[in-house]
């Protein structure tokens, strides 16, 4: 398998920027997600690291080798496209060795990858039939099939679960996390599907306008967000913010709302008194509570979804989701009081949106 370094990578189509000076690595062995909203530049980095797109500047470094003038075909990187991109006048069997055959490759050893890759991905019973005969899913495990055979460094997948409909995503996911944990294969995922991000990857890149916004593990993507776009991004449905004022008073910190109510925070936090905040809070961290205890909200929309209920309601002109799993029988006008778990609670600067949380 393959470490791979981004170092101070710059991308441009004539005079227009697209990636800013980007750094990070994907350490051996591990799935890291490209995450962001479209347009971000992660599908244009994955196609600098397959060797798809020139570098203008910095440079991609696989198992300490830099790769910037390396031809596509010498990377030993398999990509598996969003289109599943399979040849319909070929068997599953012929798609899957069609890379072998190019590589002139002897045809005992052409059959064992083909058989060992069918075994990982239940296709043994499909490698006679046509795409046109296959479902989705199937057709997805071919195209990931034909990347496996190879045998190579890394995995690139852009988009692969894009095509499915939502019910087969979710087991496409769980089958290519067993899949990764399997072969402990180092693979660069790209997907603006957060929850994709979330139960698939190592490690998250979240991406915007070509630029790295934060780096990390799941659940301190999740937990401890960098800034305001991170914090909405991630998580679904996404994260409260409401305005507010940061105060200290008595060694303590609170932030103050227009309404004069106010909501005590960890005291691990930056900025002054006086600070105009974006109190972050997501719906699952806020609780119903008795009448004056918290934060009023005017219930306008309440959504079963089976497992939980979503309120959906308003602050003065600021919205908020909240996630209860009891069945509450509110109805819209009614007035509810939300009590916020504040130690799950973030506070970012209302004018820069970053976190103003202290590690």
């Amino acid at each position: 398998m393959a470490q791979i370094k981004i170092r101070n990578l710059i991308k441009q189509f004539g005079d227009v920027e697209i990636l800013h000076n980007l750094s990070f690595d994907i350490e051996d062995k591990e799935l890291v997600a490209l995450v962001g909203p479209s347009g971000c530049g992660k599908t244009t980095l994955l196609r600098m690291i397959a060797g798809l797109e020139e570098v203008t500047q910095g440079d991609i470094v696989i198992d300490d080798k830099i790769v910037n003038r390396v031809r596509e075909k010498d990377r030993d990187i398999a990509m598996v496209f969003q289109s599943y991109a399979l040849y319909p006048h070929m068997t599953v069997r012929e798609n899957m060795a069609f890379a072998l055959r190019m590589r002139k490759m002897p045809k005992e050893e052409q059959e064992r990858r083909i058989s060992w890759a069918a075994d990982i991905l239940a296709l043994t019973d499909y490698l006679e039939r046509y795409p046109r005969q296959l479902s989705g899913g199937q057709r997805q495990r071919v195209a990931m099939g034909r990347a496996l055979v190879r045998e190579p460094a890394a995995f690139l997948l852009d988009e692969p679960l894009s095509n499915l409909d939502a019910q087969l995503r979710v087991q496409m996911r769980t089958e290519l996390r067993a899949l990764h944990q399997r072969l402990k294969a180092t693979m660069v995922y790209v997907t603006h599907d957060q929850i994709e991000a979330m139960t698939l990857a190592d490690k998250i890149v979240v991406m915007r306008d070509g630029y790295v916004e934060q780096i990390g593990a799941p659940d301190r993507i999740y937990d401890r967000p960098a800034n305001t776009f991170v914090a909405k991004f991630i998580g679904s449905p996404q994260m409260n913010m409401l305005s507010g004022v940061l105060r200290r008073a008595d060694g303590g910190v609170l932030v103050e709302f227009s309404d004069g109510h106010r909501v005590e925070v960890p005291g691990s936090q930056d900025g002054e008194d006086g600070t105009k905040v974006l109190f972050g809070i997501r719906p699952e961290d806020l609780q119903l509570s008795s009448e004056g205890d918290g934060l009023p909200m005017t219930v306008e929309v309440v959504e079963f979804t089976g497992r939980e209920v979503e309120l959906f309601g308003a602050r003065d002109d600021e919205r908020i989701c909240v996630l209860v799993r009891e069945r509450t029988g509110l109805k819209p006008d009614e007035t509810v009081w939300l009590k916020p778990n504040v130690e799950r609670a973030h506070v970012f600067d209302a004018d820069s949106g970053r976190s103003l949380y202290v590690n």
